[in-house]
């Protein structure tokens, strides 16, 4: 009976180092789903071409208005993010959008992962600062979900003067974690944006604003992480899901208060 037995062994173990290996090659795909479509934003938006990334901008509502800097979601793109350039504009606060290696108009500026979503991410910080004029005191860095990680990442750096995360992880491992726990996805990733470990390092005020049923990122990784940041407070949107966010009135009303502050 015990040949049997270890054929059976060996065949799952086998299957299973398979499975590993499958999901060790593809990781970069599932994790960066870019949309197969490239929509156009409007004419109410400039887009600006930078090595590495494209950039959506709206113009200042003043010379002296505070502008947001986005980092949008694995599944979206620029066009996309244009209602929140204009809720953004409603309240007097400029916008800006940065797109990932890859995805949409930056289709052929690279392949996305960390690193070179982070070097996007940079220089749309360096264009905000140094061609718009934009100084720290005046930069709101903002992130959804995939893009709270390079948000983070910007902050702990020193850079804006004020932090807005949207459904964030601790982690992108501890995000996989959660979807797939059968696997060694902690050493497997080579993608972490590990955001809880360099919490301690940013000091601007920060609000996270995450629903408690959100079917994709766990609410307790959002808290979690408002937990490890030194100053930020946590918006809890009872019932709220992972995409269902920015069309409630509390929500905004809590954001416009928020960047309205010092």
């Amino acid at each position: 009976m015990r040949r049997p037995v270890s054929i059976a062994l060996g065949v799952i173990l086998g299957a299973y180092v398979l499975l590993v290996l499958a999901a060790y090659g593809a990781q970069r795909a599932l994790l960066f789903p870019a949309p197969r479509t490239v929509d156009q934003p409007s004419a109410a938006s400039q887009i600006v071409d930078l090595p590495g990334t494209v950039l959506l901008v709206r113009p200042l509502p003043t010379p002296k208005a505070k502008v947001v800097l986005h980092f949008h979601g694995n599944g979206e793109q620029l066009a996309w993010l244009e209602w929140m350039a204009d809720a953004w504009g409603q309240v007097g606060v400029g916008f800006v959008a940065a797109e990932y290696p890859g995805y949409a108009l930056a289709k052929e500026k690279g392949a996305p992962s960390e690193t070179s979503i982070t070097e996007a991410a940079e220089a749309a910080a360096e264009y905000v600062e140094s061609t718009l004029g934009v100084p720290r005191s005046r930069l709101i860095l903002s992130g959804q979900s995939l893009g709270s990680g390079p948000a983070v990442l910007l902050a702990s750096r020193g850079i804006g003067s004020q932090l807005l995360l949207f459904t964030p992880y601790t982690s992108l491992p501890d995000v996989a974690a959660r979807w797939l726990p059968f696997l060694p996805v902690q050493v497997l990733m080579k993608d972490r944006f590990d955001s809880q470990a360099i919490a301690p390092r940013v000091t601007q005020p920060v609000l996270i604003v995450h629903g408690t049923a959100d079917e994709v990122v766990p609410f307790e990784l959002g808290e979690a992480l408002s937990k490890a940041l030194p100053n930020a407070r946590l918006l809890r949107v009872e019932g709220g899901h992972h995409n269902d966010l920015g069309g409630r009135a509390d929500v905004w009303g809590a954001l416009s208060a928020f960047v309205a502050g010092p």
